[in-house]
């Protein structure tokens, strides 16, 4: 609309075209992304309460049924809502249910369930019953209703950028491009990190000097804990972060491994008497980490990253989960935005590994502005 009034402008040598192109247009996208994000919040917080779904009917092996169902009531704001599900032999572990979610026929019949009962989705997971022809009979068979088919793929954890749906010879083909470690993309990365890091020391200098202070005050020691942590390719740095424990408190834990709540190689306690009364504060809403941005500004580490592991934990990686040291760790992750310490190992695994191979400018922009949120509520802080 710009270019366009701009050469109408020129063309007609209009004398109200500047107002429209650097008043009207600008206001007019910002009020229409205004409104967007308000509505977005609005009907998320609906589908939270369980209104505003979708009704699926999930069909496949009752694995991967049983997944995308954990997944749809983990993430409400999507608006899925799985109601009824088909296997192959219309039974699941549970007899008539599968994961609380009534099992109501056979793979066959998933179009006759559609008709009668007004799936608006029809979520197809893998199984050795969907062979081409079948999934195809299924597509003509839904054709007047009012659901649409979605097939999920066998490679369930790539998404984003990487996937590309091409026609070759008259076959659709699902072409999976290679994650990116290198290149300009990731020099770019580099550049913003290191810009995004000193803007923000910047901003939080004076906030940063009263911590220091408020640490210092409350306990014996200093104002800053320095730790080795594991970076990109294996290499070993030095992590800063504020202390939010007493002094000696590494030589501790041993005596407190009983007593362990973390998941997997994490140790973690959410009653830690070794946290301080302002640790305790600092943690909760992850102020502690604020001197990491002297690591990103120094290129050890990146705003936006998989989580920073211990060198003990790094020596107990298998090959699969080594796979986080192809990029810097980051300030802040999925694993910030989804949960963070009330995470189960696995899924922080996975999320932090869905980073290395999905990851994009956009993702990041994304992880910072959602960290925000899941900072000010604290949750999985400890």
């Amino acid at each position: 609309a710009a270019v366009v009034l701009a050469l109408g402008g020129i063309a007609l040598t209009s004398r109200n075209i500047k107002l429209w192109i650097f008043v009207a247009i600008p206001a007019i996208a910002i009020v229409t992304m205004t409104a967007r994000y308000v509505l977005r919040l609005w009907l998320h917080k609906q589908r939270k309460e369980g209104r505003c779904l979708r009704p699926v009917l999930a069909a496949g092996s009752p694995e991967t049924v049983h997944d995308m169902i954990t997944r749809a009531r983990k993430f409400p704001h999507l608006g899925w809502r799985v109601d009824a599900v088909c296997t192959v032999d219309g039974l699941g572990p549970d007899g008539d249910q599968l994961n609380g979610v009534p099992v109501v026929g056979r793979l066959a019949d998933v179009a006759g369930h559609v008709r009668r009962d007004g799936y608006r989705v029809v979520a197809v997971t893998p199984d050795p019953h969907w062979t081409p022809d079948r999934l195809q009979k299924l597509a003509w068979n839904l054709e007047g209703s009012e659901a649409e088919m979605v097939v999920a793929p066998v490679l369930m954890e790539v998404a984003g950028p990487r996937l590309h749906v091409d026609a070759v010879l008259g076959i659709p083909l699902l072409r999976v491009s290679m994650p990116t470690f290198t290149g300009g993309r990731r020099a770019v990365k580099g550049v913003v990190d290191r810009m995004g890091a000193a803007i923000l020391l910047l901003l939080f200098a004076p906030l940063m000097v009263v911590v220091g202070l408020l640490v210092l005050v409350d306990s014996r020691g200093g104002a800053f804990y320095r730790q080795r942590r594991v970076g990109k390719d294996g290499r070993e740095f030095t992590i800063f972060k504020f202390r939010t424990m007493v002094v000696g408190a590494d030589r501790a834990r041993a005596a407190l491994a009983d007593r362990n709540e973390g998941a997997g190689l994490l140790f973690k306690l959410r009653r830690d008497p070794r946290v301080t009364r302002v640790g305790a504060v600092l943690r909760r809403y992850s102020i502690d980490e604020l001197p990491q941005l002297f690591n990103v500004l120094t290129g050890s580490m990146s705003l936006v990253g998989p989580r920073p592991p211990l060198p003990e934990e790094s020596a107990a990686y298998g090959p699969d989960i080594r796979r986080r040291l192809l990029v810097k760790p980051g300030l802040t992750g999925l694993w910030q935005i989804s949960g963070r310490s009330d995470l189960p190992w696995e899924e922080a695994v996975r999320l932090d590994l869905r980073y290395v191979e999905d990851w994009s400018l956009a993702l990041d922009t994304v992880i910072l502005w959602k960290t925000l949120r899941a900072v000010l509520q604290g949750q999985g802080a400890y």
